[in-house]
């Protein structure tokens, strides 16, 4: 997914994952865009130069809830 891609996913209230259910991409309450992890740790989606932070083919949508063990 491209960051236009995944910004606008989350915006319609879609869940964007990173890698795997553990990792989610949120947008906070001052308009920060951050990947979160399950622990609540937090980082920012793009670098300073605005760069999405990993790869593209790394981020997916996924509609339903995860299952749980």
């Amino acid at each position: 997914m491209t960051l236009e891609e995944i910004k606008k996913a989350v915006q319609e209230g879609r869940k964007v994952y990173w890698k795997n259910f553990g990792y989610r991409v949120i947008c906070d309450s001052i308009g920060q865009w951050l990947v979160q992890y399950v622990t609540g740790y937090c980082w920012g989606l793009t670098n300073q130069r605005g760069d999405l932070v990993g790869e593209e083919k790394d981020y997916f949508i996924h509609e339903s809830e995860p299952i749980k063990c």
